[in-house]
């Protein structure tokens, strides 16, 4: 499965270009799939397993029409003027933290390369606005610049193999879709419907798993995300620590996950005896918020991988918590369910 994260994490992917992932995740589960589509928004859409026909039953359901979502896009930049020096200025796509700007790497997609720099001093006690900032492209006037305005670039890191704990640049949520994968590859028998679900445009506004889930019109939907730890020196209060297992939303700023999808996430690690951990997040919200809020409402919830240094170009997940992950959705999508 690391071979599978690290040739997924180093595919630039910002939102609304996602064209590139895409038909990498198509090329890993075509195989695994009995239906596969591609919709309006470029979302990736995979079937897996087809509900029996049941009528004039009164028992409740216990096989059901079940969305996962895992966001292929990642956060980026995109060049709003280049000036007759030839320096880039940009805007973001997504939450780009300015504090860790100064000195990183960006590729754009159509290959050229360059770094971060700041006006004024190198060295700041105050953290500088998003204006403040260009890209040096090495070159010296705007006629050499190898970018033009529109152009889009990701943040250029190698991927870390540090043993239980991996680094990248966009294991937000490239580390979703490797779970989402990694659980198609081996959910051999399910009695539900499962839609996996490659969203896109979710670090804009979690657009694209809008028309997805409406769609798809499930009975269950979960989003597979990353969430922030607090386990780093005075970090803000939050009890989610990397290799503590991954963690069940109960909140964040977007939604209130459903209590019957916490209960079916808890009660299923439980039987199989796999760790867990709460989360309530107070800023953000994922893919869970759309499935939520589709047609006339979805039982919803989102299944988090702690993640250390979130939207900067080093993001860190502990590879527990992702085998753990996947074990965790497989228990779920293996039995059937009723939510109670």
């Amino acid at each position: 499965m690391k071979d599978l994260i690290k040739t997924l994490v180093e595919i630039p992917g910002p939102s609304g270009y996602e064209t590139q992932i895409r038909g990498t995740v198509q090329g890993e589960v075509q195989s695994l799939a009995d239906d596969m589509r591609v919709d309006a928004l470029g979302n990736l859409i995979v079937r897996k397993g087809q509900l029996a026909p049941v009528e004039g039953s009164s028992s409740p359901r216990q096989a059901h029409k079940i969305m996962l979502a895992a966001h292929m896009d990642e956060i980026g930049l995109m060049v709003t003027h280049v000036d007759e020096r030839g320096f880039a200025r940009f805007t973001n796509l997504g939450g780009v933290r300015p504090h860790a700007l100064t000195g990183s790497r960006v590729r754009f997609l159509n290959g050229a390369t360059g770094v971060i720099g700041v006006e004024g001093k190198s060295i700041s006690k105050e953290i500088s606005k998003l204006e403040q900032f260009y890209i040096d492209l090495g070159a010296s006037s705007r006629g050499d610049c190898p970018v033009q305005t529109g152009d889009v670039a990701c943040f250029e890191r190698p991927y870390l193999d540090l043993g239980e704990r991996l680094v990248a640049k966009a294991m937000d949520d490239r580390i979703g879709v490797a779970i989402l994968i990694e659980t198609m590859r081996n959910l051999t028998t399910t009695p539900h419907e499962v839609y996996f679900v490659f969203t896109t445009q979710e670090e804009v506004g979690v657009r694209g798993a809008v028309p997805a889930a409406f769609g798809v019109d499930p009975d269950i939907g979960l989003a597979v995300d990353v969430t922030g730890t607090g386990d780093t020196p005075k970090s803000k209060l939050m009890d989610v620590k990397l290799g503590n297992g991954p963690a069940v939303k109960v909140r964040d700023s977007k939604m209130i996950s459903d209590p019957r999808i916490v209960d079916w996430c808890v009660r299923s690690a439980e039987a199989a005896s796999l760790p867990y951990q709460f989360e309530v997040l107070e800023f953000g919200g994922t893919d869970a918020r759309a499935i939520q809020l589709t047609r006339a409402g979805v039982p919803a919830g989102c299944l988090s991988i702690p993640c250390r240094y979130v939207h900067t170009p080093s993001e860190m997940v502990d590879f527990s918590d992702v085998r753990n992950a996947v074990s965790l959705l497989l228990k779920m999508l293996g039995e059937p369910v009723i939510l109670q």
